[in-house]
């Protein structure tokens, strides 16, 4: 397992943009200053923060809200099986909020809370073929 990034979900995507980008000084991947996404990256190290705009992962869940009383932010964890790793959580005692689910046409996600209600997003990268 590897830890992929840190993901905040947020609200005002414009001004959390500038702030990671601009007052932190993290370098953007993509230039997406209106998201919904983005993912900034450190000097050093392969993990990153991302934001997320709080609306794309209501659509996901089904029960995050527009404002700031929801979840705030969502721990991403990268795994090479996705349907056998989520297998061995649900032997433990886990219980699936969604998925294994495609979320884009490369990649496959499942997400799940801890005992706090932090989310927890399991994704797996799939190949395209072309």
């Amino acid at each position: 397992m590897e830890l992929a990034q840190v993901r905040l979900l947020v609200t005002d995507f414009a001004a959390c943009y500038r702030f990671y980008a601009d007052v932190l000084g993290l370098k953007p991947q993509s230039g997406a200053t209106n998201g919904p996404y983005e993912k900034f990256s450190p000097a050093t190290g392969s993990a990153g923060i991302a934001l997320q705009d709080r609306a794309m992962m209501a659509d996901v869940l089904g029960e995050l809200g527009d404002d700031a009383t929801g979840h705030r932010s969502l721990v991403v964890l990268r795994v090479d099986d996705l349907d056998a790793y989520c297998a061995q959580l649900a032997e433990r005692g886990a219980t699936l909020l969604h998925g294994p689910a495609p979320m884009t046409d490369r990649m496959r996600v499942a997400h799940l809370k801890d005992p706090e209600g932090n989310l927890v997003e399991l994704q797996q990268w799939l190949l395209l073929h072309g």
